[in-house]
């Protein structure tokens, strides 16, 4: 069966290495079919329900996960409805539309969002589609890890954005499948939609009571149960930033790399771009350029906008 990821480059990131005065290497994940990671682990998921027989795929997503599912749907001959919220952009849900996805507008209230796409697929056959917490997703993303290693030697850390936890799950187990497991895990999450930090602070899942970022794609209340298990055995290191800070990586990433990315995306790049402290004790660096698919450059700059950037 065809492969629903493609095998991304990774590149030597000259402007942030000279900037930073060490190595920066940039794994482009934005330049999967989709515009995210997100095709590898809801993919390799995907696949695997096509092979039990499913009829059909749900999913509850505003942006990316949603696109990968529709994506899947369409390379595997599957029908697809995406239950998005009212609050998604008009471009993220016309590109799950192009790609033959039903796109169902739903109340702001997320719990209830995946409750509905969970009785769409109870009701004939089909198969819900998590957007991050399940055990094939992690293992889909891991095959991110096994391709930088294959090409570059062993970074002292990876830094890479964190919504629900799906890609830093997957980035782990990857890293312990390639026996890199004293690279250092760096994760970036913006002021409003920090629940990773704010889990690792309390020592278990927080749910945050609201979203409040304009990095909407980060935003999950709370994560992976799976993510706060790896933090307790590997070296993890939380960082925040704020929304100027993400959208002002996207514009300067945009001018240095001519790629569009989303403001989840642009937390990651802030760390670098900001210089954060926590950088400074590594010699080489790996970035997770996650992407994102509901970036357009009137977005951008509205976003520059909004946050004054």
């Amino acid at each position: 069966m065809k492969k629903l990821y493609i095998k991304t480059p990774l590149i030597e990131s000259y402007p942030l290495s000279c900037l930073w005065g060490a190595s920066v290497s940039l794994k482009l994940e934005a330049l999967q079919p989709s515009g995210s990671f997100k095709n590898r682990g809801i993919g390799y998921l995907c696949q695997e329900y096509a092979r039990q027989g499913a009829k059909f795929l749900t999913s509850f997503s505003g942006g990316n996960a949603g696109l990968a599912v529709a994506y899947a749907g369409r390379i595997l001959g599957l029908p697809v409805k995406v239950v998005v919220p009212s609050t998604s952009t008009e471009v993220a849900r016309e590109k799950m539309r192009r790609e033959g996805a039903e796109v169902i507008v739903h109340w702001d209230n997320w719990q209830h969002a995946e409750q509905e796409a969970k009785a769409l697929a109870e009701e004939g056959g089909g198969q819900y589609v998590h957007p991050f917490d399940h055990p094939l997703i992690w293992q889909g993303h891991a095959t991110l890890i096994e391709e930088i290693a294959a090409h570059q030697a062993k970074p002292d850390a990876i830094i890479l954005s964190v919504g629900g936890g799906g890609l830093l799950c997957g980035v782990l187990q990857g890293l312990q499948q390639v026996g890199w497991d004293d690279v250092t895990v760096v994760t970036a999450e913006t002021e409003g939609a920090a629940s990773f930090y704010r889990s690792i602070q309390a020592g278990k899942v927080i749910t945050l009571d609201r979203i409040e970022t304009i990095a909407t794609t980060l935003g999950a209340k709370r994560v992976t149960d799976q993510a706060l298990e790896w933090s307790k055995k590997r070296r993890i290191d939380p960082q925040i930033v704020n929304d100027r800070q993400a959208v002002q990586a996207t514009l300067q990433f945009a001018h240095d790399h001519r790629l569009l990315v989303e403001p989840a995306c642009g937390a990651s790049l802030a760390l670098v771009y900001e210089q954060f402290s926590i950088l400074k004790q590594f010699h080489s660096v790996v970035v997770i350029v996650c992407g994102g698919s509901g970036v357009s450059l009137p977005l951008l700059q509205e976003w520059k906008t909004k946050v004054g950037a």
